[in-house]
């Protein structure tokens, strides 16, 4: 599960089974984890996060989204 990104307590990341599904990143937390689609940017699971939180990765991910796109197409394509 390779690490693209760090922001704050925000850990971003893939799982390496999981090159069937649309992109995708998953937010780890110490509460818990996330996962967001990346085209169109939308919630695809939740596990422990507050809505606040959640907001506020959301943002990170649009802000984020050409690179974390990037980043799953080019740890998938080697796959």
């Amino acid at each position: 599960m390779p690490t693209v990104l760090r922001i704050g307590p925000y850990r971003f990341h893939f799982y390496s089974d999981e090159y069937n599904e649309p992109p995708h990143i998953h937010i780890e937390t110490a509460d818990g984890e996330c996962k967001f689609w990346l085209n169109p940017v939308k919630l695809a699971d939740n596990k422990n996060l507050r809505p606040k939180i959640i907001r506020d990765i959301e943002k990170l991910v649009f802000k984020n989204n050409l690179f974390l796109y990037a980043k799953f197409q080019e740890y998938h394509a080697r796959r």
